[in-house]
C-alpha cells in the first residue's frame, strides 16, 4: 500500500501545543513510575518563560494606575485651590463693598449732622427778641454775629438754597431750607455766592458780610425759622446749641 506525504515545510508546533504535549508526556511517565530527571526542568523553564513575559506588563499596568490617581488628585486638589482661592476674592470683595457702603453711611451721618456756626471766631453782638424801635416787630427776630464788611459766612449745615436777593429791611439775605425741615437765614450780606436750588453744606462760603438794608453798621445778621417767611423766627441760639454749636 503506498502512502502518501503532504507537500511543505514542516512548522514548528505552537507553544500552547508545546506545552501540552509536554503536560501529557509527564502524566503518562508518572503513570509508568519513570519520570526523567530533565522532563520537569524543561516544563518549569518553559513555564519561566510564560511568566516572564506577564510580569513587566503587570507592573506596567500598576505604575500607569498610579500614575492617573495620582494626577486625578492632583486636579482634585488644584481644583479645591481654586476654588478656595474663588471664595476668598468673593469675601474680600464683599467685605471691601460693606466697608465702603459704612464709609458712606458715615459720611452722609455726618454731611446731616454737623453744624457750624455762620461766621467762624465771632460772637453774637445783639441777642434774640432784644428790644429796640429800629426794628419793625419791636424786638430782634435774630441774632447779630460782629463782623466786618467782606468777612465769609458759612451754612451753618447741610440743607438747599431756596431764596436769594435783596429782602427789604434784611438788604441782601439767603435762606436756606435745612434737611430737618427748618430754615436758616443770613441777612445784610455784601456778596452772596449760591443760587436757587443749590446745595450746600455745613461750613461751605454762602456769600460774605456787609451792611446792606436797615442796619447801623456791618454784621451778619441770622435767623433759624420754621418756614422760610418772616415771623416764623425760633431762638437761633437754642438752635444752634441743639446742633452741637457752642455760642
Amino acid at each position: 500500500m503506498a502512502f502518501v506525504c503532504a507537500t511543505g515545510k514542516h512548522r514548528r508546533p505552537s507553544r500552547m501545543k508545546r506545552t501540552t504535549a509536554q503536560a501529557a508526556g509527564i502524566a503518562a511517565l508518572t503513570t509508568t513510575g519513570v519520570i526523567g530527571t530533565l522532563a520537569v526542568p524543561a516544563l518549569a523553564a518553559e513555564t519561566s518563560a510564560e511568566q516572564t513575559g506577564l510580569l513587566p506588563v503587570i507592573t506596567a499596568d500598576d505604575s500607569v494606575a498610579q500614575q492617573i490617581d495620582a494626577q486625578a488628585e492632583a486636579q482634585k486638589q488644584a481644583a479645591e485651590q481654586k476654588a478656595a482661592e474663588e471664595a476668598a476674592r468673593k469675601a474680600a470683595a464683599e467685605r471691601a463693598r460693606e466697608a465702603k457702603e459704612r464709609a458712606a453711611r458715615e459720611a452722609q451721618r455726618k454731611l446731616l449732622t454737623t453744624y457750624v456756626a455762620p461766621i467762624a471766631h465771632s460772637y453774637v453782638s445783639t441777642g434774640y427778641e432784644a428790644s429796640s424801635s429800629l426794628w419793625s416787630s419791636g424786638h430782634h427776630t435774630g441774632i447779630d454775629f460782629h463782623a466786618a464788611t467782606g468777612t465769609t459766612v458759612h451754612a451753618v449745615g447741610y440743607g438747599t438754597v431756596v431764596e436769594t436777593g435783596w429782602g427789604g429791611a434784611y438788604g441782601n439775605q439767603i435762606v436756606i431750607r435745612m434737611h430737618d425741615g427748618t430754615y436758616t437765614q443770613y441777612g445784610h450780606l455784601s456778596s452772596i455766592g449760591v443760587v436757587v436750588g443749590q446745595q450746600v453744606v455745613a461750613g461751605q462760603q454762602i456769600g460774605l458780610s456787609g451792611a446792606t438794608g436797615n442796619v447801623t453798621g456791618p454784621h451778619l445778621h441770622f435767623e433759624a425759622r420754621t418756614s422760610p417767611e418772616y415771623g416764623s423766627d425760633i431762638d437761633p441760639v437754642a438752635y444752634l446749641r441743639a446742633h452741637g454749636v457752642n455760642l
